[in-house]
């Protein structure tokens, strides 16, 4: 598949996670790292992600845009580091694919 026609099949994505209310702060501090460092090999591939939390400190997001196939993988990547610690959703946004164009 070329790169042209990759880069057409991206969407937008957001993966939306909240505190677990068993979570405690050294939970969150042994994530962070690995939530860090996913975060990273994703951006170091030229790609973007938006990422923070929200005012209520419980709820954060990360925003991307990938394939089915790479969302996935990112989902699955989340899921072992955080499957113990937050509770966590991804939803394929429909919308203008804003990170195309704020990327170029």
């Amino acid at each position: 598949m070329s790169q042209t026609e990759l880069i057409s099949q991206r969407k937008p994505w957001v993966l939306v996670s909240t505190l677990r209310e068993s979570t405690n702060e050294q939970d969150v501090e042994n994530i962070r790292p690995k939530i860090s460092s996913l975060v990273d090999d994703w951006q170091s591939q030229g790609r973007i992600m938006w990422s923070g939390a929200l005012s209520d400190n419980k709820t954060g997001i990360a925003i991307f845009e990938a394939t089915d196939e790479e969302a996935n993988s990112i989902y699955d990547n989340y899921d072992k580091i955080c499957s113990n610690v937050l509770d966590y959703y991804l939803y394929q946004w429909d919308a203008m694919p804003i990170l195309s164009f704020l990327g170029k």
